[in-house]
């Protein structure tokens, strides 16, 4: 079972949760991108529902896909966000942003009333760290930014696609960093939002009521 299985095995286990008359807030990524395709499928077979999404190309595919949209501003509410995740632990915290989206998806995940969290298997780890942690930083303060990362020992690296600066729907700019040494994530996360021109962590903690993990051919949940 490749791990893109996996993720299409979480995918079709989280829209299980999705009811018609529901808000759907639609996450990015490649494992997210599986969830749109099958709430596609049920769109098209009837079920009634709106999508907020977590970014351009989720929004582009959501479209392609025939899933009604509207804007965060005018959903009254959030019933359910489900989303991919770079690395989860055993405590259900999360790294997320490899796909540069970390600042929509955190408000999102934040005005959901229940947030779904799917995964491949190798997302799971015994501590947050072996993926770099993506940081959004206003692009005016990100060299300044980038020298104190450096002097706190987080080896920050400035994300560069197609041999430019990647540039995020927000029109930032992302430092991605090693925190493999890091013991106290929390502390470490209150640290980077104290930083004027950090917009934003790819640390999700506490935020995930429920994670499911393709694992071979199953899928395996997880709760609070």
């Amino acid at each position: 079972m490749s791990l893109d299985q996996e993720k299409q095995i979480a995918a079709k286990e989280a829209v299980k949760y999705i009811k018609s008359g529901m808000t759907v807030g639609l996450g990015t990524g490649s494992t997210a991108a599986h969830m749109v395709n099958e709430l596609g499928k049920l769109v098209l077979n009837g079920l009634k529902i709106v999508g907020v999404p977590s970014s351009e190309t989720t929004k582009k595919l959501a479209t392609e896909k025939g899933i009604p949209l509207i804007t965060l501003e005018n959903a009254s509410s959030i019933d359910v966000y489900i989303d991919g995740a770079d690395e989860f632990d055993s405590y259900m915290q999360l790294i997320k942003g490899g796909g540069g989206a970390l600042l929509r998806e955190k408000i999102l995940t934040y005005n959901s009333d229940l947030v779904i969290i799917i995964a491949d298997s190798q997302k799971e780890v015994k501590r947050l760290g072996d993926f770099k942690l993506p940081v959004e930083t206003i692009p005016f303060a990100t060299q300044k930014i980038e020298k104190l990362l450096n002097k706190m020992g987080l080896q920050p690296k400035l994300r560069i696609k197609d041999g430019k600066n990647f540039i995020t729907d927000e029109g930032n700019f992302i430092l991605d960093l090693n925190i493999a040494d890091i013991t106290n994530i929390p502390a470490l996360e209150s640290n980077l939002k104290q930083i004027p021109g950090i917009v934003e962590t790819g640390l999700f903690l506490d935020m995930a009521d429920i994670i499911i993990v393709g694992k071979g051919e199953t899928a395996i949940t997880i709760k609070k």
